[in-house]
């Protein structure tokens, strides 16, 4: 029967653990190991070939019971106590515990004996969320298998499709598996049936589970050992590991989690960068558990970071290879780029804050590799940067560890995506900001057409909804591909979508009109021919270049509209009229106007000639006139604030 491997005992080290990958964990304390004889030492992993390892990932659609399912596995094989308290404790950052959501994949190491043998488990808990694609995939580099887990009450989701093709594609083993079988609602055969109808995975002997309650758990482990393949390679070859994921620590520097393909490596050993050529002193490497441990050596199959004092962020690069001083190897292939489809510009609050803010940026992006970034200055904010995300909730979620993790206190734009502008000379421009696109002049002289970025998507929801699905994709200028029954009462809908329309407020409808039932899932489709204008806002005939925004023509009047009505409600009155306008074209969409602040002249006037109070009232005039011909309507930071807000909710 099998059971848990004790690994000696670990105490807690003095030495507070803070900025585990940019931010204070659940945990705030590293963990050494203690020897069989009771003196600090490292855990020996050198005895575990390849044959008795096994590294293999989570994935499901979101809130499906990834995280819980690695709690009760974490506590099956001994690396975290049963205190019936535990609850996403590979969730280490702040932002997943209050949203109770994983943004961030996170691996652990687990010791585990089956039928009589000992083998070493290396886990990866994925996110769920399609803006979180990115590292899903990149742990699938480490790993040989998955373990595809749907929620039996829910049954398939749209992030349960993709995240199976994505491990589908990387040519590793596939294992599904039902959880919450527990609940009421739950109901394992029709969601079996989809299994089978969408993946077409026999789901006769299908594992049913509940991680909450630990029903089934057991079964997990040996069934991983017996259905996932070994990690290849051989410690006899030359030291050669793939860089997947980095973090920053504040007493060693840049941290790095690889798996390493063949060979061995050590402390004191020196690698090389294959990406750089730079060379490293190791000087820890380690696994884990589910803190950073020290260990021996790590070797061909094993997963665990190293610490080799690279002090400088811009010199690690997620998808590098590294190999032993002098012994030179084939680089692994690495990642594809991840490709940003929503931009936003970011601007601290404080100019004095902008070096504190660009140091903050770089250790946040090394920790997640998938943001884009780019200088870039507004006449209106100053100096920030164009950020690039894969979706507006990492966008949001970035946001929000810039605040809680570096007290950083910024002011985002809101979200745009890119265009491609074709002129007639044949060359094609990318088009990031507002302030980049070509003035009415040259869209009649020089350009030939505008493009604007395609997503395919896939949304999944009962049958009853299936009109007010349909609805929502034409208004947002979607063509709808096609759609077919998975089961009896569920459709999968394939449509083609405008990115733009994707990141405003498609999902929050998505969600409203079908009553929470639906999922919604995308991947890019390139690029498509699209009608749009450049909407810009006057202030008294100067253009804000910050709330400037691209757009299809068709929503022109009404954005445009909304927003200067809003303008309206946050600009303060001044001692002359504040006109507020939008244009696009150079035509004018919309006009508000904030009335000027008025002294009563006529005040000391008691009776008289009406002559006299005409000369005050007209010298008021003409001194009106020269206040706004002379002044500037500077707006202030919060309404910047406000706007934006409402621009993104």
């Amino acid at each position: 029967m099998a059971h848990c491997l004790q690994v000696p005992g670990r105490r807690i080290c003095s030495r507070v653990w803070r900025g585990w990958r940019g931010a204070p964990c659940a945990s705030r304390y590293r963990y050494s190991t203690r020897a069989p004889d009771g003196t600090r030492g490292e855990i020996d992993i050198s005895t575990y070939p390849p044959e008795r390892i096994r590294n293999f990932s989570i994935i499901a659609h979101i809130d499906h019971g990834k995280s819980t399912l690695a709690d009760r596995l974490l506590e099956l094989t001994g690396v975290i106590s049963k205190t019936g308290k535990n609850k996403q404790v590979l969730d280490k950052l702040k932002v997943e515990r209050e949203r109770g959501i994983t943004v961030k994949a996170q691996s652990a190491s687990m010791f585990y004996e089956h039928m009589g043998q000992k083998y070493l488990m290396n886990l990866i808990d994925t996110p769920g969320h399609v803006d979180f694609s990115y590292e899903v995939s990149r742990s699938l580099a480490a790993c040989q298998g998955t373990i595809l887990l749907v929620d039996a009450a829910q049954g398939i989701q749209a992030q349960t499709v993709a995240n199976f093709y994505l491990a589908f594609g990387e040519g590793l083993e596939v294992i599904p598996m039902l959880n919450k079988v527990d609940l009421q609602t739950a109901e394992p055969a029709r969601a079996a049936k989809q299994i089978e109808s969408a993946f077409e995975i026999d789901a006769g002997g299908l594992l049913h589970m509940s991680a909450k309650t630990g029903l089934g758990v057991d079964q997990v482990l040996p069934a991983v050992i017996e259905k996932i393949p070994p990690p290849g390679g051989s410690s006899g070859r030359p030291f050669k590991a793939l860089l997947f994921d980095t973090w920053y620590d504040r007493y060693q520097g840049v941290v790095c989690l690889m798996a390493v393909k063949d060979g061995a490596i050590r402390k004191g050993t020196r690698i090389v960068s294959n990406h750089s050529k730079t060379k490293y002193e190791v000087a820890e490497v380690g696994i884990m558990y589910p803190e950073p441990t020290p260990t021996t050596s790590l070797q061909a199959g094993q997963v665990g970071y190293i610490v080799c004092n690279m002090k400088s962020i811009a010199e690690a690069h997620v998808g590098d290879t590294f190999y032993r001083d002098k012994e030179p190897v084939e680089a692994l292939p690495g990642f594809v780029p991840a490709k940003s489809m929503v931009f936003a510009g970011v601007f601290p609050i404080d100019a004095d804050e902008f070096d504190r803010l660009d140091e903050s940026i770089q250790k946040l992006t090394l920790n997640d590799s998938s943001v884009s970034v780019h200088k870039e200055t507004s006449a209106a904010l100053g100096q920030g940067w164009r950020l690039g995300f894969l979706g507006t909730l990492h966008m949001d979620v970035f946001r929000q560890r810039l605040e809680e993790e570096y007290d950083a206190n910024v002011l985002i734009t809101a979200p745009t995506v890119p265009y491609q502008i074709k002129y007639r000379d044949g060359s094609t421009h990318f088009i990031r900001t507002p302030a980049d696109f070509p003035s009415a002049i040259s869209m009649q002289d020089a350009v030939v057409a505008t493009m604007e970025p395609f997503v395919s998507a896939t949304v999944i929801f009962p049958e009853q909804y299936m009109g007010q699905m349909f609805e929502l994709c034409t208004t947002h200028r979607g063509e709808i591909q096609n759609h077919t029954f998975i089961d009896e009462s569920r459709v999968m809908l394939k449509c083609r979508l405008p990115t733009a329309e994707v990141v405003t407020d498609f999902f929050d409808k998505l969600k409203s009109k079908s009553q929470g039932f639906a999922s919604f899932d995308y991947e890019e489709a390139g690029y498509g021919e699209s009608d749009l204008v450049k909407m810009e806002v006057l202030l008294n005939g100067e253009s804000v270049d910050a709330l400037a925004a691209v757009m299809h023509r068709s929503s022109v009047v009404t954005t445009g509209r909304d927003m200067a009505r809003r303008l309206k409600e946050v600009i303060r009155r001044q001692l002359f009229d504040i006109i507020i306008q939008t244009a696009a074209n150079g035509k004018i969409v919309a006009r508000e106007t904030v009335k000027q602040l008025r002294k009563n002249v006529t005040a000391k006037c008691y009776g008289g000639d009406i002559s006299r109070k005409m000369k005050l009232l007209n010298k008021q005039k003409e001194g009106k006139k020269r206040m706004k011909k002379f002044g500037k309507v500077e707006l202030p930071q919060e309404a910047f604030l406000s706007v934006m807000t409402s621009k993104s909710e």
